[in-house]
């Protein structure tokens, strides 16, 4: 009895092997795998070299399932060629060799990346020009610009009451008029107190004297360490494209491009 009992143990050992292998294909469960055991395909051989007829025999198994087990055994076939196993040292040596050129040729493309952002950002954006203006002139700029964010809107007496009267500033008069009078709770009056400094008075907030232009003609009047051109809006595309070309020949900031 003692020697019966490995060798049961070695059966045992071996069906499970084999149950497992049945089990990795798809749609083939722990019960059905063990029916093909206990049928007679001990081995996945048996199984590949079985026909569909064979497969029918087997209890529980369709003409349908046994044409997917067979399709599955031959893509496994064709998808795991025979290989030599090299050496572990030759292994080690490959790694070592792929990581390193990865390594480099990460770096390589980041580094190319970074340039090709670079020059696209130069040739989409250029630094517009600026004047040459003294320290106390771009001091009185900054005062105006806080100036302005605290200047409340300016609003026209009693706009809200009809539909005729705009928004749009206007001095109110009347003799009944409460805004004029500067009662309580009334819009604020346009008053001298609101006005920025007089040294930027009527310069762009760039700090460029503005000039209008109509032509090409006009940009030779220009100073353009102090002045910048404003093209007309009645001013036509063909125009328009001579103007800026010249500009840029002359140096001169086009401030409506």
């Amino acid at each position: 009895m003692a020697s019966i009992e490995p060798e049961k143990e070695v059966n045992k050992m071996a069906k499970k092997d084999v149950v497992n292998k049945f089990k990795s294909l798809k749609s083939v469960g722990e019960s059905k795998a063990e029916l093909l055991y206990d049928s007679g395909f001990d081995s996945l051989d048996k199984l590949k070299k079985a026909s569909i007829e064979d497969l029918t025999k087997v209890k529980g198994i369709s003409e349908n399932f046994a044409i997917d087990i067979k399709d599955q055994l031959k893509n496994k076939t064709k998808s795991t060629p025979v290989e030599k196993h090299p050496k572990p040292v030759d292994i080690v040596e490959k790694k070592t060799v792929t990581i390193k050129e990865k390594k480099e040729e990460t770096k390589a493309k980041e580094i190319k990346e970074k340039d090709q952002e670079i020059d696209e950002k130069e040739e989409a954006y250029r630094v517009k020009k600026k004047p040459d203006i003294s320290k106390e002139q771009k001091e009185k700029l900054s005062i105006r610009k806080q100036i302005k964010k605290r200047t409340p809107e300016f609003i026209r007496e009693e706009w809200f009451r009809y539909k005729k009267i705009p928004r749009t500033w206007r001095r109110p008069d009347g003799i009944t008029s409460k805004m004029r009078i500067n009662l309580k709770y009334r819009p604020n009056k346009v008053r001298v107190g609101f006005r920025g400094p007089k040294e930027v008075r009527g310069l762009h907030p760039s700090g460029f004297k503005e000039i209008a232009i109509q032509n090409v003609h006009d940009l030779n009047d220009i100073d353009p360490k102090t002045q910048a051109g404003r093209i007309g809006r009645t001013v036509g595309t063909k125009k328009r494209i001579d103007i800026e070309k010249k500009a840029e020949e002359l140096n001169i900031r086009i401030l409506n491009i």
